[in-house]
């Protein structure tokens, strides 16, 4: 005979660290995401966000080219006192690489309860995408609170407001297609967090960000 074997168990990822994202996040309203920039203009525009009052900065290493970048932004960040994630996170291998890096934090575009509980046991808080109720279930069960709306741009401002109803304690950063105009729309709406990636490379927008920070201060 052979012996029985336990009953499978259904994975379930740690709670966020103490030092999760409600630390991370404090009173910023306004995440940057830098894109596709050299290390040496990733660590200029970190910089040039932090002196206009963003504090919340993301570079995504999608691509192990960009991982150089991250690492310029985490000694710039270093500098001035700043935690910096690593977004666009799609595999194990990424979330390993992002804690080599140095980044605080790391951000995925979909939800992976596998890459969830990886983040977390390295230190790393992680803040996966979303964009149905399910993934928001899935997450809370889970042990996870903040998400991404994304893409936030087909989502709409009335996503967060929705989502609030069934799941109240739901922090949301809108990420996606965003520019700043749209802010306004999204933090009244609830949403925690704005995330502005692909406008902050018109200098219009950039501009504009003068105009909006006081409001979200």
């Amino acid at each position: 005979m052979t012996e029985a074997q336990p009953a499978a168990r259904t994975a379930r990822a740690p709670a966020e660290p103490v030092d999760g994202f409600d630390r991370i996040v404090g009173a910023n309203r306004i995440m940057a995401i830098l894109r596709g920039y050299g290390p040496a203009e990733t660590a200029a525009l970190a910089h040039r966000i932090w002196d206009a009052g963003i504090g919340l900065l993301e570079v995504p290493i999608g691509t192990p080219d960009a991982l150089p970048a991250l690492r310029a932004a985490v000694a710039a960040g270093a500098e001035r006192g700043r935690r910096i994630g690593a977004g666009t996170v799609l595999t194990l291998e990424q979330v390993r690489a992002a804690a080599t890096a140095g980044a605080q934090y790391t951000v995925a575009p979909g939800l992976d309860l596998t890459l969830l509980a990886a983040s977390l046991a390295v230190g790393l808080p992680h803040l996966p995408g979303v964009g149905t109720a399910s993934e928001v279930q899935q997450l809370r069960a889970a042990g996870g609170r903040w998400v991404k709306a994304f893409p936030a741009s087909a989502l709409g401002p009335s996503w967060v407001t929705g989502i609030a109803g069934p799941f109240p304690d739901v922090a949301v950063v809108a990420t996606g297609g965003l520019r700043v105009a749209d802010a306004a729309a999204w933090l009244s709406a609830g949403a925690r967090v704005v995330a502005l990636g692909a406008a902050l490379a018109d200098p219009t927008e950039v501009a504009r960000l003068s105009e909006l920070m006081p409001q979200v201060r």
